[in-house]
């Protein structure tokens, strides 16, 4: 394999695997930890984070339809929770206070 040193986009950290072609990547890739991986997804999904280009002038919006559904909130949260579990191998208690932290601000 090929020895590769990275820096954590989180926290700055230095580290370093071993690439494996037909491996999978470290499970915290490109992280160093499961903790900087939970901080990074935390900011997505409190809109820390934006996409900076523009959409497209043709870009018609109202061909886009909203879904019609009859979840609450509370319901997406813990769909959330299980999409992070399956990330992370368990939920971090950073996530999660910033997961319960959103839906507040969803009402």
């Amino acid at each position: 394999g090929e020895k590769m040193n990275l820096k954590c986009s989180q926290c700055g950290t230095n580290y370093e695997f071993v690439y494996n072609k037909d491996e999978p990547l470290p499970p915290n890739f490109p992280f160093c930890s499961k903790r900087c991986k939970s901080l990074d997804l935390g900011k997505w999904l409190n809109e820390e984070y934006r996409i900076s280009s523009p959409i497209p002038q043709d870009y018609e919006t109202s061909q886009i339809e909203p879904e019609a559904t009859s979840e609450s909130s509370d319901d997406n949260i813990q769909q959330i929770l299980r999409v992070a579990q399956n990330l992370n191998g368990d939920t971090d208690s950073e996530l999660v206070n910033m997961l319960w932290s959103l839906r507040k601000k969803l009402g």
